[in-house]
């Protein structure tokens, strides 16, 4: 069996007075013999599973830590040795073994936020709907007013307003709109994605390596 401590959960039980308790979701005090064997039995496996979870998402967390340092260090000798950086322009690239089995990429993705120059162009764009209300496809008047709803976060769907930015329209008030989209967005951060890959020979297909408990 392979050796993994669980990070450490409390047992739930409380003493006072000499008695065992067992609290409750609304913070009472339960004497132990009152809970039911079942519910006592339930309890100690969760806490079980829990603790190591916790321990394996730390541990995960850890590993990614480690491999972005490791490649980080590869990138910077190569730099030092060639004086040209790996990857693309926002850090994405692909590293494989000489052998053509075994692969890593790398891919950054930058979340972006909107301005106030946003609300510019949804007046914009509101004009032009309104000059385009008898005229307008149904599809790009749907399209359009999806973009600008909110969704259950209270935030703007932003592929959507993306989505603007790519019709062919050549009203000048749109344009101007779509410069006020452009103008609006913001990269208020990144995250780094590392996906590592497998295959049985040089020509087969590549294989996940998943560490994802749910397509384990």
């Amino acid at each position: 069996m392979t050796e993994f401590t669980p990070f450490p959960i409390p047992d739930g039980k409380v003493e006072a007075n000499g008695q065992i308790y067992m609290q409750d979701a609304k913070g009472g005090l339960v004497p132990l013999e009152m809970v039911k064997p079942q519910d006592q039995l339930q309890d100690e496996t969760v806490r079980k599973i829990i603790g190591f979870w916790i321990a394996l998402s730390e541990q995960v967390a850890r590993q990614k830590a480690h491999v972005i340092e490791d490649i980080d260090t590869f990138v910077d000798l190569l730099t030092e040795e060639y004086g040209a950086r790996v990857g693309g322009p926002k850090g994405n690239m692909q590293l494989k073994t000489v052998d053509g089995l075994f692969m890593i990429e790398v891919r950054i993705n930058d979340f972006i936020d909107f301005g106030p120059e946003l609300q510019v162009a949804k007046e914009l764009v509101d004009q032009c709907l309104t000059e385009w209300s008898e005229d307008a496809r149904p599809e790009i008047r749907a399209v359009i007013s999806n973009a600008f709803h909110t969704d259950k976060a209270g935030m703007v769907n932003r592929a959507e307003i993306i989505k603007l930015t790519r019709l062919k329209i050549e009203d000048a008030r749109w344009q101007r709109a779509m410069d006020a989209i452009r103008d609006a967005q913001r990269v208020v951060g990144s995250k780094t994605y590392i996906r590592c890959r497998r295959r049985e020979r040089f020509d087969a297909p590549w294989q996940n390596v998943t560490i994802d408990m749910a397509k384990a």
